[in-house]
């Protein structure tokens, strides 16, 4: 596992973590057993949990999913999670409070909201972001949607940039 320190790769060794489509790397660790109906009939279980992890200059590239998705931040730096509401870009700062002033253990995105994620370089030689997220009702790749930052431009106006930098 080139370009990566010994404790990220000691990681994705230990948590038996693989690469994720929209980048960094992902285990689902839960999945419901129970199942639940949605508002728009869908039947699903109810809930899934992966680990997710992002190291160096990576990057969870623009997506959205058709449910509500909860991060939670367990080791490393800190992870910006970009939103796109109301015409513009909404960021959470997900990382440990007492070391990240500002960040906050855990954000949510709603569910059908277009979302990035980047690690934030501290320039302390952390070169990882381990998180967990949980998704409710449950993730299916099936309701997974990459982006095109073009297609995002009309969204976001003046956030081309960040846009671009997110987008595979």
């Amino acid at each position: 596992m080139p370009d990566r320190s010994p404790a990220a790769n000691a990681l994705i060794r230990t948590l038996e973590l693989m690469p994720h489509p929209e980048g960094g790397f992902y285990r689902e660790t839960y999945r419901s057993e129970e199942r639940v109906v949605c508002a728009d009939q869908r039947t699903r279980e109810a809930c899934t949990a992966i680990y997710y992890m992002l190291c160096g200059n990576d990057y969870s590239a623009w997506h959205r999913i058709r449910s509500d998705e909860l991060w939670h931040f367990h080791a490393g730096s800190p992870i910006d999670v970009h939103s796109i509401a109301d015409g513009g870009i909404v960021t959470q700062r997900l990382g440990d409070p007492l070391r990240h002033p500002g960040a906050s253990v855990q954000a949510v995105v709603p569910a059908g909201r277009w979302f990035a994620a980047e690690r934030v370089d501290l320039g302390d030689g952390v070169d990882f972001a381990l998180v967990g997220c949980t998704v409710s009702p449950a993730f299916q790749f099936s309701e997974f949607e990459l982006a095109d930052a073009a297609a995002l431009a009309s969204l976001a106006s003046g956030h081309d940039a960040l846009l671009r930098r997110l987008s595979r």
